[in-house]
């Protein structure tokens, strides 16, 4: 079982992840320093690979630990140490979410003048 200092830590780092990506989502605009189509591929590919690799994380740490399960754990053990996989994948679902805005931007040629 994790140490409470350890539960804090995640439960603090998975908060702030959040708190960053639902702040910026709502009131910063996703401006790109330049356009390029082959850089916004990048990070399409970037998003893509980064969530995959996190979900591949997560079910080798569960397959890992698994045989060590006589019997499941209580209940609300079990809840808890589910909000923080829930958490944690749908923080990594955001920043993928983000790396595809920033593609988008990047990706779209702003309006030309005159039109």
């Amino acid at each position: 079982m994790l140490d409470l200092s350890d539960q804090v830590g995640i439960v603090a780092n998975a908060a702030l992840l959040h708190c960053c990506y639902w702040t910026r989502l709502k009131w910063v605009p996703v401006t790109s320093p330049f356009h390029s189509v082959f850089a916004a591929h990048l990070l399409f590919f970037a998003s893509r690979v980064s969530f995959f690799f996190g979900g591949a994380l997560f079910s080798a740490i569960f397959f890992r630990h698994l045989p060590e399960l006589d019997a499941f754990p209580p209940f609300a053990q079990a809840f808890v140490k589910g909000l923080y996989v829930a958490g944690t994948l749908f923080g990594l679902f955001c920043y993928s979410l983000e790396l595809d805005r920033f593609g988008k931007a990047m990706e779209d040629r702003p309006p030309e003048r005159g039109e």
